[in-house]
């Protein structure tokens, strides 16, 4: 497998136009500008996200299997190792469900504590 052209998040916030729109999903760096008139959301959604980051939002729509295959031939390359997010602490569902674990018990607990001293 060929190795991919390396990018800063400074480089492709460069690309922040219709005219050159890139973007970056999952560490890898797509140039979509041709693509953005076949989007199914409209291009609108791609145009707002150019030269930044849209993993999130990309997850958050909840993209077919087709649209992820699809997605390949758009790569231009993927961010230098210093800067891809998977080297960042991540925030993943186990820690998040117990965060809210924790905030629902404490709130159980506070209105039981408020129940006993109100006798």
């Amino acid at each position: 497998m060929a190795t991919l052209k390396q990018y800063s998040y400074a480089e492709v916030a460069k690309h922040n136009t219709p005219a050159d729109l890139w973007m970056v999903i999952d560490d890898k760096v797509y140039d979509v500008t041709k693509f953005q008139t076949e989007h199914p959301g409209g291009e609108e959604v791609l145009i707002e996200m150019a030269g930044k980051d849209a993993t999130n939002e990309f997850n958050d729509v909840g993209h077919s299997t087709d649209a992820k295959a699809q997605m390949k031939q758009f790569v231009v390359g993927e961010i230098i190792e210093a800067e891809r997010k998977k080297n960042a602490p991540k925030q993943d569902w186990q820690q998040t469900a117990i965060i809210a674990g924790s905030a629902l018990a404490l709130g159980l607990g506070l209105v039981l504590l408020y129940r006993a001293l109100k006798k």
